[in-house]
């Protein structure tokens, strides 16, 4: 069997249609057909079968999907066979919390790349949920993200990375305005300046200030942390956040921390991969320049 289609028929599975998978693999929807029906024939029984509009993975199908990953995880170790990482030319999948790869990684992607130039790198930059779900079902290699999201019980293996402080921050004059935050029932009119609801630093704020009965006027929620300190700087609202993601500023004194009773509120980044995952010379690597003390 060409082991092309295995890859196909993996790529169905984690994107959930052909028309997804025919995308992400470059493919004419056509093609995807015609490789799983060859797969069919090969196999003598049926993958997929049609419920309304979409391809359902059939009883069949879904018992051949750990023995397909079985197999390409091998075909993967053997790639590696008396590589040095320099030689290395595979690629990882890897989903990173925003505020982790503006200011944490850049100097951790910058060392991988030395040490294997020719591997290639598929990051994005996403909410540590979504992080923690793919890696779950094995679309992410390897997610960087906060264990303050749980919910994942020993699916996935995580390694530390370092515990962080986040603070309510808010330009001088925005301070000089407002600075009580501790007073309970009370309505403050300035906006809160986040990013979107599952965002760790989010629930934990809204979470206080629901406690403490605190009116806020409204969220301006955005996806650019650099926009949403830009925002705060020119006096516009607040916002919650880990200490290091807005220290320059804080030493510049363009932006000021506000007391609050949240006291030693912290988020704890790790370095994670699903449990059953094979690691190779590459991921290894990169765990480790992510988890070096």
């Amino acid at each position: 069997m060409d082991f092309k289609y295995l890859y196909t028929f993996k790529t169905i599975v984690e994107e959930g249609s052909f028309i997804k998978a025919a995308a992400k693999l470059n493919y004419t929807q056509s093609t995807i057909t015609f490789q799983m029906g060859q797969m069919e024939q090969e196999l003598s029984t049926k993958l997929f079968e049609k419920i309304g509009r979409r391809m359902m993975l059939t009883k069949a199908g879904k018992q051949l999907v750990p023995y397909v990953n079985d197999v390409l995880t091998s075909v993967n170790k053997m790639r590696y066979f008396e590589n040095d990482l320099a030689e290395c030319q595979g690629d990882l999948q890897i989903g990173i919390a925003e505020t982790q790869l503006c200011y944490k990684m850049p100097p951790i992607l910058k060392e991988f790349h030395q040490q294997a130039p020719n591997a290639r790198l598929f990051l994005r930059s996403m909410n540590c949920y979504d992080i923690r779900d793919e890696l779950i079902n094995g679309t992410l290699d390897i997610g960087v993200f906060y264990e303050n999201v749980s919910g994942y019980g020993s699916n996935l293996i995580t390694i530390p990375m370092g515990t962080f402080p986040i603070i309510l921050v808010a330009s001088p004059e925005t301070k000089n305005r407002y600075p009580d935050f501790i007073t309970p029932d009370q309505k403050i009119p300035i906006s809160f300046i986040i990013n979107e609801p599952n965002s760790i630093f989010r629930q934990l704020f809204e979470r206080y200030i629901r406690e403490k009965s605190i009116l806020l006027d409204h969220t301006i929620e955005l996806w650019s942390i650099p926009t949403i300190k830009n925002l705060v700087k020119s006096s516009v609202g607040i916002s919650f956040l880990p200490k290091f993601s807005v220290q320059e500023e804080l030493d510049r004194g363009e932006l000021v921390e506000i007391p609050t009773d949240l006291f030693n509120v912290q988020v704890s980044a790790v370095c994670g991969y699903h449990k059953n995952k094979w690691i190779s010379p590459l991921m290894q690597a990169f765990i480790d320049l992510c988890t070096a003390k």
